[in-house]
């Protein structure tokens, strides 16, 4: 019968079935057998005479010494137990861990005492199996299925489970325990056989017991943090806020049950300039530095709250800014405390730190004594918080040649005048921004800051100078349109006269004639210099336009053929990328034509040596258009043509003059400076927008904006009915139905011509005459109205000019139209129909002809208007 063991007895393993002591014990009884048989042979020796049998007994007996020798000298391990597996099993048996090998079928081979005492099995006979141990629990079933799977694939593993009571002996069996259970294999020795399984599994109440105290400990600790009488947040590197207690949530009114740590930054809680205070706190590489500020934090609703602040920040090794943690202080208003000399020097600290204008104090000799927030954040990049506090001059955020001017201004201040001009200057590391300084004395000096001699007020001019100069520009262009449109006025009238004149000397020259080349010559020369007149009025916005919805991507796509015949014989390729589902626009399809093949010219000219050409379209939302950041342009759909090139460029000093009238970079007789002109005023008058932008040596970019043209869906239906019916009819009308232009151009009516250009009022009136018509003339409004009252109204259409002394065209159809109702009207005129057309009621009716023009196109608009409705 086995006696049951003693506490005490669980040094030794409580199963060992792995052992080799009976290999042992195998091999020394073999020994002492050997050893036997070599004693007979020395005993029997002399009766035995079989010499075979006394050789075998002679062998035996060597073999036996052998052994026994071996086995003395340690050669042949008879021993229980090498040392090293001695060593092992004292391990093991020592360990606190319940440590169990079995086999991969799971029977057990080796359990330490720790196993023993942790589930209660004092004899061999009653060590349980894991799996008859944890099975009846479903966390831990769980948990060994888990591991079990895991040593099948060869991982290693361990899981954590609790019970609600104990595995060892009932008296230690108060309540709920928490065991942890390891999973590993062992590999046979020389990787014979099958691995084994090393199952460990100990009691970890206690430590979950620690970790639920400390979890509670620190669980109060964040509950006084985020309530305490004190706001408090930490930031990252960048500024991003990982934590705010919910003391400062509530006095901002944002609710933490939504916050996500990284989604706000300090930028979002600061009011005014204070981020540029919080900023400026920057510690030495590798240390911290702790300040206090008096700013503003903004709340959700927009509402500023008043605070101080204890900001702490460290810095990297490599100076990069680090973490940050900040306490926030509220600060009250109203009561005993308000009136203190403190809770005043609090406010005007909050009152000088969120002014809009950067402020200054300096002494005498110009070196900074004090900022506000706003001084920090507008030259963060020259002066910083720790060059103030060790005496920065001003004068490092003027420009070198302004600094004498601060020098003058600062000796006026130090003698207490007043009026001290201000100072323009360019902030030094960025001349495209302006500034202009304020110097004002400091009259009474206080006993705090009594060097303290002037006050600077700094104010960012940089958006002021920029529509300065645009407006300079947008007036010096309108003066350049004013005068250029005035010019094409009386071009227009002297190539009216010219082409009248010609048409009617070879109207009575014959091809034959020595006469008639040269006039030939003529009219195509005044023709030229009616296109540069156009042109002009281009550029002065008052040419004759024809606007009809378009798209795009058909005007670039029919001009594609042509732009690549001005291309031919170059090295310039041409790059078409058309946008998709392009918006319609509205412009004059042969003027914007113009505006394609001036800007593709350009181009051409700009790559003498070779290059790309890229004529590009897209749509553009209103928040695209807003981010090109053109100050001019409203934030509204449009529709962008592109045109680049990889040239030359555009140097900066000339790139406000590119679009004057006859202003070029071009050889003398290479260009007349009116491609770009006109360029502009078509755009301009289309409704749109052309924005330059060049790198020398790089290229240029002409962007076009169209603003995009909305169609009423019902209107536009209306149109496509009419255009099918007109096309279907159109297709049945046999060849010799088609209209066509009107070959008979004579007449019997009696027009009155209204010109003040005598020789464009002569010159039509016996163009007219020529067609069969009465001309009756006159040289002013005013005078037309008496030969109507000459003629009592016998006259059938009115032929005017529109810019006249005394009376104008659009007066003169006011008053004839009282009197004479059905009264046909032409007007003629150099500007587009527009500009005088607006002056008109909407439903009056008339005609136009634009200057200059010839004797056939006077003689057709006549014919059409007297025979029209």
């Amino acid at each position: 019968m086995t006696t049951p063991r003693q506490a005490d007895d669980y040094n030794a393993p409580i199963v060992d079935r792995g052992g080799r002591s009976g290999t042992a014990v195998r091999i020394i009884l073999l020994a002492l057998v050997l050893v036997a048989a070599a004693g007979s042979f020395v005993y029997f020796k002399d009766s035995l005479e079989n010499e075979m049998v006394l050789g075998v007994l002679g062998v035996l007996a060597m073999v036996g010494i052998f052994f026994l020798v071996s086995s003395v000298i340690g050669f042949i391990e008879v021993m229980p137990q090498r040392q090293s597996d001695s060593l092992a099993r004292s391990f093991l048996n020592s360990h606190p861990d319940g440590s169990l090998i079995t086999d991969g079928k799971g029977r057990i081979i080796y359990a330490n005492a720790a196993y023993g005492k942790l589930t209660g099995a004092r004899k061999p006979i009653d060590v349980q199996t894991l799996e008859a141990l944890l099975s009846r629990h479903r966390e831990s079933n769980e948990a060994l299925y888990r591991l079990s799977n895991g040593l099948r694939e060869g991982k290693e593993g361990q899981e954590e489970f609790r019970l609600l009571r104990s595995l060892g002996p009932a008296t230690n069996n108060s309540g709920a325990h928490w065991y942890r259970l390891k999973a590993r294999t062992l590999p046979t020795e020389e990787g014979t056989g099958k691995p084994l399984h090393i199952w460990q599994i100990s009691d970890i109440t206690a430590e979950r017991d620690d970790q639920e105290r400390f979890f509670k400990e620190l669980q109060n600790a964040i509950d006084y943090l985020d309530h305490a009488p004190a706001g408090f947040f930490s930031a990252g590197r960048k500024g991003e806020i990982f934590y705010l207690n919910a003391t400062l949530a509530e006095w901002l009114g944002l609710d933490l049950t939504k916050f996500v740590p990284g989604s706000m930054t300090i930028g979002d809680l600061v009011a005014g300039g204070g981020l540029a205070l919080i900023q400026s706190v920057q510690a030495e590489p590798g240390l911290k530095k702790t300040d206090t500020l008096d700013l503003d934090l903004k709340k959700a609703n927009g509402q500023s709250l008043p605070v101080q602040i204890i900001h702490s920040v460290t810095s990297m090794r490599d100076g990069a800014p680090g973490e940050s943690r900040t306490i926030v202080l509220r600060r009250q208003s109203g009561g005993e405390n308000e009136q203190s000399a403190s809770a005043a020097a609090m406010r005007f600290t909050r009152f000088f730190n969120n002014t809009p204008m950067a402020i200054a104090s300096v002494d005498g000799d110009g070196r900074i004594l004090r900022t506000n927030a706003p001084f920090l954040k507008l030259f963060s990049g020259i002066v910083s918080r720790d060059d103030v506090e060790n005496g920065a001059a001003l004068e490092v955020i003027l420009q070198e040649s302004d600094r004498q001017r601060l020098k003058d201004a600062l000796v006026a201040a130090k003698d207490r005048q007043g009026d001290i001009p201000p100072i323009d200057s360019r902030m030094p590391n960025d001349e495209a921004r302006h500034f202009r300084f304020y110097v004002n004395a400091v009259i009474d000096q206080s006993d705090e800051a009594p060097e303290e001699a002037a006050i600077v007020y700094a104010v960012e001019m940089t958006e002021q100078k920029a529509l300065e100069a645009q407006m300079a520009q947008t007036q010096k262009m309108n003066a350049v349109g004013t005068l250029a449109g005035g010019i094409a006025h009386d071009f227009n009238n002297v190539l009216t006269a010219i082409l009248l004149s010609s048409d009617h000397l070879l109207l009575q020259a014959r091809p034959s004639d020595a006469s008639f080349a040269d006039l030939m010559e003529i009219k195509r020369n005044a023709n030229r210099a009616a296109v540069l007149v156009r042109q002009l009025l281009a550029f002065s916005r008052k040419q004759t336009m024809r606007p009809t919805v378009l798209n795009l991507t058909d005007v670039v796509g029919d001009l594609r053929m042509l732009v690549d015949r001005l291309l031919s014989g170059t090295n310039v390729k041409l790059d078409v990328e058309y946008g998709r589902d392009l918006w319609p626009v509205k412009t004059d399809l042969s003027q914007f034509e113009q505006v394609l093949i001036n800007l593709c010219v350009n181009a051409r000219d700009a790559m003498p040596e070779g290059g790309k050409l890229t004529l590009r379209t897209r749509n553009v939302t209103a928040a695209e258009v807003a981010g090109f950041n053109y100050s001019y342009m409203p934030h509204e759909d449009m529709v962008l043509i592109e045109v680049a090139d990889t040239g030359t460029g555009i140097a900066p000093d000339i790139m406000d003059k590119i679009f004057e009238p006859f202003f070029t970079t071009k050889e003398v007789g290479k260009g007349t400076g009116l491609g770009l002109a006109m360029v502009y005023g078509i755009v301009k008058q289309s409704g749109g927008y052309i924005q330059p932008e060049s790198e020398v040596g790089k290229g240029t970019t002409f962007r076009v904006f169209l603003p995009r043209h909305a169609i009423d869906p019902a209107v536009a239906a209306e149109a496509d009915a009419v255009a099918a019916a007109e096309a279907g009819a159109a297709s049945q009308m046999p060849a010799a139905a088609q209209p066509e232009q009107p070959e008979d151009l004579t007449g019997n009516a009696v027009i009155l011509l209204v010109e003040d250009e005598e020789a464009v009022r002569r010159g039509g009136k016996r163009m007219l005459e020529t067609r069969g018509y009465t001309v009756h003339e006159a040289g002013s409004g005013v005078e037309a109205l008496d030969i109507m009252d000459e003629l009592d109204g016998k006259v059938d259409i009115v032929v005017s000019d529109v810019v006249m002394p005394e009376m104008d065209g659009p007066s003169l159809l006011r008053e004839l139209r009282k009197r004479y109702p059905d009264l046909k009207f032409i007007f003629v005129s150099g500007y587009a129909e527009d500009a005088f057309a607006r002056n008109l009621p909407p439903d009056a009716k008339f005609g136009f002809l634009p200057k200059p023009f010839s004797l056939k196109q006077l003689a057709v608009v006549v014919k059409e208007t007297l025979e029209g409705e």
